[in-house]
């Protein structure tokens, strides 16, 4: 896979006119990112539709055939598949805020107020806060394998490599967290189109979308890390200004950490959270592996916990081996942001949420699209392999099994 530093750039489209009325300028704003939709583009979210109606599918039996209660006689509520663990946070947040008033120690500060802030503004045209957490994946979902498709076509030369990618991706077994109310789609709609930009040498946009993924995930930082690498080894001659420009991911953060500060007197209050809710305390990679190994294998926990510290084993290897293969073809900034996304979750106190990560490896759905065009049989190997895993995920998710 080619480094991005060797692609061609785009021709820069001019920019609106001052007289120019906003929503046109809005609109001239969505095609300097991802342009007007082609052919390809619209394959690409026909299959993207389709791929949502399936979890939807599996969403809508998962309220009969798993009830929490065996002997009832009514499924659920045709939403409550959607109404699952890191949802109640976000929901709290976007409802009550931060501090509601009275002493509430439910780690909710361990989430940064990105979604909260989009899901609350879509809640005012969207009365259910379900169907509005549903939403935003639902179009952040649509932009974002959007973007990677037109990602791929720069590096793939093959005919079909962008619907590729987009189905490698769709049936992944995270998938299911892009069709629900949580921060991965919003994440890819910023950080896709961000990366995007960034191949066209459009740095300054390519900054303030990074800026709001960061406001979302602090992984934007990890991907910030990555656009000054790319930058430099673009081969062109270096801007300080476009470097200045790309310090701006870390204000979101800074700004999130002051208001922690400010309201609790604890700039740390976040990691703090992380350490205290799912055990984010430091720890050196091989004391995080042993301790994911044990949770797995030792018989320490139930079956349904191994299983998934099984697939945060699986997971990690997976990201190891994609950021060896981007080292060895010297892909610096894409290797850059897998360094620092494996490091922080690897120096937990064991792995946790790193096969959710995945979805954000655009170079492993990227370098998978290349390996199954040139050898087809694989792309039956992998959904002979990994289909069966994307509805187990999914069941798990929807019953409320994800985590044990």
């Amino acid at each position: 896979m080619p480094s991005l530093s060797t692609t061609a750039s785009l021709s820069s489209r001019p920019g609106p006119t001052p007289d120019e009325p906003l929503g046109s300028r809005a609109r001239s704003a969505c095609r300097s990112i991802l342009g007007r939709l082609g052919p390809e583009d619209r394959d690409v979210l026909w299959l993207y539709l389709a791929s949502r109606v399936s979890v939807w599918i599996v969403a809508y039996c998962a309220r009969w055939v798993f009830p929490r209660d065996p002997e009832t006689k009514n499924a659920a509520a045709i939403l409550q598949p959607f109404q699952q663990w890191d949802w109640h946070h976000y929901l709290r947040i976007a409802r009550e805020g931060y501090f509601p008033g009275a002493e509430v120690d439910d780690n909710r500060v361990a989430f940064f107020p990105g979604f909260p802030l989009v899901l609350r503004a879509v809640h005012v045209v969207v009365p259910d806060w379900t169907v509005a957490g549903l939403a935003i994946s639902f179009v952040g979902g649509a932009i974002a394998v959007v973007a990677l498709a037109r990602i791929a076509r720069r590096y793939l030369e093959e005919a079909g490599a962008g619907r590729r990618t987009v189905v490698l991706l769709l049936a992944s077994p995270c998938a299911v967290f892009l069709a629900v109310g949580y921060t991965e789609a919003l994440f890819l709609a910023l950080a896709l189109p961000a990366w995007l930009a960034a191949q066209r040498h459009a740095w300054v946009t390519a900054s303030v979308l990074i800026a709001l993924a960061s406001a979302v995930r602090i992984s934007g930082l990890f991907l910030a890390a990555a656009l000054v690498v790319h930058h430099l080894c673009s081969g062109r001659a270096h801007n300080w200004r476009v470097l200045l420009w790309m310090t701006l991911p870390a204000l979101p953060v800074a700004l999130y950490f002051w208001y922690l500060y400010a309201n609790i007197g604890d700039l740390m209050a976040w990691q703090h959270a992380q350490e205290r809710g799912w055990h984010r305390s430091f720890h050196l990679p091989w004391e995080a592996w042993s301790q994911t190994w044990d949770a797995a294998f030792d018989g320490i926990y139930p079956a349904p916990y191994a299983f998934m510290f099984l697939a945060e084993l699986v997971g990690m290897v997976m990201g190891l081996l994609l950021l060896a293969v981007l080292v060895r073809r010297r892909s610096w900034p894409e290797a850059t942001y897998m360094a620092l996304g494996l490091w922080a979750l690897g120096t937990s106190y064991w792995y946790m949420s790193v096969p959710r990560a995945s979805l954000a490896w655009w170079p492993l759905w990227i370098g998978l699209a290349a390996l199954t065009l040139r050898r087809p049989r694989l792309l039956a190997l992998y959904g002979c392999l990994v289909c069966p895993l994307s509805v187990v995920f999914a069941l798990a998710f929807f019953t409320g099994h994800w985590a044990g």
